[in-house]
């Protein structure tokens, strides 16, 4: 199946189903809105009109536009509801146009869970001001006062004169409001909604299971030629590059229309017929700078930790050193996580038409605003000259190669003056992704005899994220510049103490250099997983050492009511007996094991147990079921995010028992499914999701705000299975075995 894609249709022409939307003030004429031409002044459009965001059709159905894309987090289901309610329409009215940078408004991208936590209040404001606009009008057309109007699907109505009533349609269907989001229109309260709180089926499930959903691997262009990139398979250090020593294009003289196109380093092959152009990166001959330029994978962590590094105390109260002489017990870990891949099931797929003066590119982009940016010194063009279009594809939860499968589409586009589709192959994505950083965490944690955590003390190396994409340092020479440093690049302050009442706490955050090391940006939860495998050990360690109930220990050092919240609902769908853990480790081939913990990203509260086995001839350890609840404030579809929860905990699951980037001095080695396995369908946990709800308190991330207390939660079911601590993962069946084997003394 595939979908022409074309490039000169207007902002209102995307309605489906419904006539051109022309612009005309409230109660001014009819304008009708020109299309935009090429080279002309492109969007964002802007934030503060109310027409921005919304379009009110004949019928009384609105089109709803929004800058968040659907990753499978429910978005385009969720945000419609809120717009529905504060319209007082319901959600089969409300519709959505594809993302575009000349369409849709630029809230930002989507990512740190933020579609819902910053989207939500915009859309909110904007519909809000749309019906106090509409039932001002309303007022005036039936002669009542606006704040005793009823409104039902869009029909206004006058209580207690029957047949007194006009549409939304009638009032300003299909022209423009010319309004200024004020802010200061009121919203619902929450003891009137309606939509928002209430689960609704996710909007674009049905055209999936059908197989009917377009995704980007389906789009064409009119006269569009196919294209692979060519490069080592695998990734060399940050930096590094690949240096392009020769290429013989004579060696793919033999298929019919293909041709090499290069910039710089960056080599790619087109052709008329894609499988010509799959054949032709395959054989094409090309001599590669073969220098090593990474440490070896067994030394990684310890030369990070060997780095000049540029230190910082993320968070410091009280005084820890004296805690840690007057406690009871103190423990200390050190713990080490690996890079882990993106990893989509579909690799990367982008289009691209570039021509003088203009470009339009489409792709599976979190931010098509900021790829606009980032494409405009790569082509030699301003932002304004060039458009973005969003288009779903398998969903990868974080930054992988969209981004550069968009620049290595638009590089050759340009090269070959054509229209271009471009498509990763398999190890392209596994050997070129931008993976999440592996961490080295030792933490230092001490509570005295009563139970009562008196410090804590967190050091956590990791290099930052990767600024500059794969093509354009290949095709330019780009420097490897670096994200400046993020909370979410960072020692994160919730996960690492943050949910315990502590008097004495000290967190120390070792940025290292990212030159020398793979290619790295945020991957679902960054570094949340690390952080929590590493301290909440040592929090159970603790508990265990005081012959105290993992979660009764923490209960008794939780002072947050929000973090007591998540703690006891995981713990009451578990149905949690209360004991000291590995109290019941036997000699058996299989062992049984139950751990908690708690964790979240940068927002929301999040807690879990999980429930393991762990064979012990094997090293096998298989996660049987993993609860997990979340407070996300106001949750608009409790459907989304019980959803959320149990992929983020499958996902948990796959990533602390088997997935690891695999790499020696020359690059990355781990290419396919094989070398960097991910949970199969007859691996993956019962899962058993939990939304606290509360509708008085603000929306916030509910995307990937409980993967750290379920890396937790399984690290400490291994201990209770075993009595050994893992402090590396995955938790491979050498590492297991090598666990088992350590004495206890």
């Amino acid at each position: 199946m595939s979908r022409e894609a074309g490039q000169g249709f207007p902002r209102r022409e995307l309605l489906k189903g419904g006539a051109l939307v022309v612009g005309f003030a409230l109660a001014g004429p009819a304008l009708a809105e020109a299309p935009r031409r090429r080279g002309a002044a492109a969007g964002p459009p802007d934030p503060k009109q109310v027409d921005t965001w919304l379009a009110i059709h004949p019928d009384s159905s609105a089109t709803l536009y929004i800058g968040f894309v659907e990753l499978g987090q429910g978005t385009t289901t969720a945000l419609p509801q809120v717009a529905a309610e504060e319209l007082d329409l319901d959600l089969d009215q409300i519709r959505l146009v594809p993302h575009d940078t000349d369409v849709t408004p630029n809230q930002g991208g989507t990512y740190s869970s933020s579609s819902i936590f910053r989207g939500s209040p915009q859309v909110r404001a904007a519909a809000a001001e749309a019906r106090r606009a509409l039932l001002a009008l309303a007022a005036a057309r039936l002669g009542a006062p606006a704040d005793g109007l009823v409104v039902s699907r869009g029909v206004v109505s006058a209580p207690g004169a029957p047949g007194r009533r006009v549409s939304y349609g009638q009032l300003v269907g299909g022209r423009r409001f010319d309004l200024t989001v004020s802010g200061s229109a009121p919203v619902k309260p929450p003891s009137r909604y309606r939509l928002v709180g209430a689960p609704a089926p996710r909007r674009d499930i049905p055209a999936k299971v059908r197989g009917e959903y377009v995704y980007i691997q389906h789009l064409t262009l009119p006269g569009m030629l196919h294209a692979r990139v060519v490069r080592p398979k695998g990734q060399r250090a940050y930096g590094a590059g690949a240096q392009l020593l020769a290429v013989d294009e004579a060696s793919i003289g033999a298929i019919p229309g293909a041709r090499v196109l290069r910039r710089g380093d960056f080599l790619a092959v087109a052709a008329e017929r894609e499988w010509d152009a799959v054949r032709a990166a395959r054989r094409l001959k090309a001599v590669w700078d073969e220098a090593p330029s990474l440490p070896p994978q067994a030394e990684l962590h310890e030369r990070m930790r060997a780095e000049k590094t540029t230190d910082t105390v993320v968070l410091e109260r009280g005084d820890p050193q004296a805690g840690f002489g007057a406690a009871a017990q103190t423990v200390s870990m050190t713990c080490r996580g690996p890079y882990q891949a993106h990893a989509p099931f579909a690799p990367n797929c982008a289009l691209a038409d570039v021509r003088a003066g203009s470009a339009l590119v489409i792709a599976p982009s979190q931010d098509i605003y900021a790829l606009r940016r980032g494409l405009a010194p790569i082509l030699g063009l301003e932002e304004p000259e060039i458009r973005v279009r969003y288009c779903d594809s398998a969903g990868t939860y974080g930054h992988s190669c969209y981004d550069d499968a968009a620049q290595a589409a638009a590089i050759c586009s340009q090269l070959a003056g054509r229209p271009v589709r471009l498509q990763f192959m398999r190890w392209d994505e596994h050997g070129w992704d931008t993976y999440g950083p592996a961490h080295l965490g030792q933490v230092r944690v001490a509570a005295g005899a009563d139970g009562r955590i008196t410090a804590y003390e967190y050091e956590g190396w990791q290099h930052n994220w990767s600024l500059t994409e794969a093509s354009q340092q290949l095709a330019m020479g780009s420097a490897p510049a670096e994200w400046p440093t993020f909370p979410s690049q960072q020692v994160a302050t919730g996960t690492c103490g943050g949910m315990y009442a502590i008097p004495a706490l000290r967190l120390l955050n070792h940025r290292v250099p990212g030159a020398g090391y793979l290619r790295g940006a945020w991957l679902r939860s960054p570094l949340d997983l690390s952080f929590a495998f590493t301290s909440e050990q040592a929090v159970d360690e603790l508990a265990f050492r005081l012959g105290l109930d993992p979660y009764e220990f923490r209960r008794r050092n939780i002072a947050d009511e929000r973090w007591l919240g998540v703690l006891d609902a995981a713990a009451r769908a578990a149905g949690w007996t209360p004991r000291r853990a590995a109290s019941a480790v036997s000699d058996s081939q299989v062992g049984s094991g139950r751990g908690i913990g708690l964790g979240t990203h940068l927002q929301s509260w999040g807690g879990a147990v999980a429930d393991i086995e762990v064979d012990r001839a094997s090293g096998a350890v298989r996660v049987k079921h993993l609860y997990g609840a979340i407070d996300a404030g106001l949750v608009v579809n409790p459907g989304n995010v019980e959803a959320q929860i149990v992929g983020q905990l499958v996902q948990t699951a796959s990533r602390l028992l088997l997935e690891e980037v695999a790499f020696d001095e020359h690059g990355v080695t781990s290419l396919d499914w094989n070398s960097y396995p991910v949970l199969r369908f007859q691996d993956c946990p019962e899962v058993t999701p939990v939304v606290v709800q509360r509708l008085d308190q603000p929306s916030q991330g509910a995307g990937e705000e409980v993967m750290a207390a379920a890396a937790g939660a399984i690290a400490n079911a291994f201990f209770d299975a075993t009595g050994r601590r893992m402090t590396r993962y995955p938790f491979t069946p050498e590492r297991v075995k090598a666990a088992l084997a350590q004495s206890t003394t």
